[in-house]
């Protein structure tokens, strides 16, 4: 299966939560510009937004699994 861009397996809970925080702020600075002025490339909106889906995943993943081991 192919890999997307994101490595999130070798990433802590924190730095998930960080990632998640800075791609959450990078895709509401990209609605903005798109609002005002269209953006060259739109299909970078889609690209966050399955971006955040993946991290948000993986932290339930996660979250999933400790629940499960207790």
């Amino acid at each position: 299966m192919k890999k997307k861009g994101l490595e999130l397996n070798d990433l802590t809970m924190q730095e998930l939560q960080d990632k998640l925080q800075e791609e959450r702020g990078a895709l509401t600075k990209l609605r903005f510009s798109h609002t005002v002025s269209p953006i060259e490339n739109p299909m970078q909106l889609r690209s966050k937004r399955k971006d955040v889906a993946r991290i948000l995943t993986e932290l339930r993943k996660r979250e999933l699994v400790n629940t499960a081991s207790k």
